[in-house]
């Protein structure tokens, strides 16, 4: 056994709560996962966390948030990750459900890149610019955010709605003047297509939050699969923190990307698990709050509503 094995199995002999009996789940349960590319499941799956499951999981994988958040809320899942700001468009939207278990990150994977040979230099030169990005993402988001830092009307720039596939496509074609994207889809860009990141969210443009969200009624039927769940991704966040070569690898083969991609998304924006607690409610208010005012939703969030802090002790290490 290699060493990488040994140390994704002595996490989970570490792990107390993951020693659920099996009698305390219902028949034959099925928790059905929403889940996007290089998601909770490649960290799951590399951390080893998913064997000798007490109950069926089902996942389904997505092109973006957007579709995650929709599923949510037509319960044809029962819960599902997604950045904070697709989730404040699904909240906004009527999303019945509520955020469980929170992630932060440095922001830093979250960019607006440009073609290598593109004129623009600085986020100065974005201003009349088209941006591609997925509506309501958190490359929107990064949008909004330098918009407001740059006292921008919403006429001084263009936002082409496309997902990252199309995006991609876009920017290479020369129909976009930039794109704006996220994780592994910059990471790519960078290393293959040799485009350059013009600004990306850190610095206060972004939170660097995200949230597995789950439906009120998976919470109340599922709940012992939930908590068992949302430790067991948990403790994969915090092995992939500390073994990100070996996260890499996997990951790699799991979305079909280089190992040098894999590990500068790993690296770009390292994912720690994060309570819920009063300064992730307000992050996620101010959130809401651009969206809001940019008229991208027409209803506010009350971000305490959309919380449900009774998961936190299945975050702790």
């Amino acid at each position: 056994m290699s060493e990488f094995q040994l140390s994704r199995r002595a996490m989970l002999l570490a792990a107390p709560a993951l020693a659920i009996r099996h009698a305390a789940f219902a028949a034959d349960p099925v928790l059905r996962a929403g889940d996007q590319k290089g998601g909770t499941q490649s960290v799951m799956k590399a951390a080893g966390v998913l064997d000798n499951l007490p109950y069926r999981l089902e996942w389904s994988q997505f092109p973006a948030a957007a579709p995650v958040l929709e599923a949510l809320n037509a319960e044809a899942v029962d819960l599902g990750f997604a950045g904070d700001a697709p989730t404040t468009f699904g909240l906004a939207a009527g999303l019945r459900g509520r955020i469980i278990a929170p992630v932060r990150t440095t922001a830093g994977g979250t960019a607006i890149m440009v073609g290598k040979d593109s004129p623009i230099r600085a986020v100065a030169d974005l201003k009349g610019r088209s941006i591609a990005v997925n509506r309501g993402s958190i490359g929107h988001l990064l949008v909004l955010a330098v918009a407001a830092q740059q006292k921008w009307s919403p006429s001084d720039y263009t936002v082409v709605n496309l997902l990252p596939a199309e995006a991609k496509t876009a920017l290479s074609a020369g129909s976009v003047d930039a794109w704006c994207s996220w994780g592994v889809y910059v990471a790519q860009a960078k290393l293959v297509d040799q485009a350059r990141v013009i600004v990306d969210g850190r610095n206060g443009l972004m939170t660097g939050l995200s949230f597995l969200t789950a439906t009120d009624l998976a919470i109340a039927t599922y709940r012992p699969q939930i908590v068992d769940f949302t430790h067991r991704l948990a403790i994969a966040r915090r092995w992939a923190l500390s073994h990100p070569a070996d996260y890499a690898r996997v990951l790699a083969t799991e979305i079909g990307v280089t190992e040098p991609v894999a590990r500068l998304t790993i690296d770009t924006d390292a994912t720690k698990p994060v309570a819920i607690d009063d300064g992730v409610i307000a992050d996620e208010q101010k959130t809401a709050d651009l969206y809001l005012a940019a008229k991208i939703i027409r209803t506010r969030v009350d971000a305490r509503k959309a919380f449900d802090a009774s998961f936190n002790e299945t975050l702790a290490g």
